[in-house]
């Protein structure tokens, strides 16, 4: 068994959409980032490269590249996961948790499941999500950025 710890943070601005786990959230503010910003795709991301000892997000999709320029976040689970099955490594569970002031999260979270469960091909009843607030405390919790955390499991 290998554990897996990601986070991360994206500032919130007007202009931009905020999309976590593939879905676009009714929002005036969205996450600004170099990629499309869906900071539950990347903390997912970064949790499977760390649990199979392959660096981070930042080394394989640098923020610098031209590449990855307002990418779709979606190509670089694909990519983790093609990954992962050259190391013949195995999902077990992801389970995350979402910070993020408003808008409510939970009525998006069966369509981020299925769609990390399509991207990741693991079942539904593997993934967890959580709904966190800043309680008006942090930038979170003064609506300045959104967040996540995940841990996951490999074998």
């Amino acid at each position: 068994m290998r554990a897996g710890l990601g986070y991360d943070i994206h500032r919130l601005v007007e202009g931009r959409k905020l999309l976590l786990g593939g879905v676009e959230i009714p929002s005036p503010k969205g996450a600004l980032g170099h990629s499309d910003g869906d900071c539950l795709y990347h903390a997912v991301t970064d949790a499977l490269l760390g649990a199979a000892g392959l660096g981070d997000i930042g080394r394989h999709f640098p923020d610098n590249d031209p590449r990855w320029k307002n990418a779709d976040s979606s190509v670089f689970l694909k990519e983790t996961k093609r990954l992962l099955d050259g190391k013949k490594l195995k999902i077990e569970n992801i389970d995350a948790n979402l910070h993020l002031e408003t808008p409510k999260l939970v009525p998006h979270f069966p369509q981020m499941i299925q769609n990390l469960s399509k991207l990741l091909d693991i079942s539904e009843d593997r993934i967890n999500l959580k709904a966190k607030s800043g309680e008006g405390m942090d930038a979170v919790g003064k609506g300045e950025a959104v967040a996540a955390q995940v841990v996951v499991l490999l074998c």
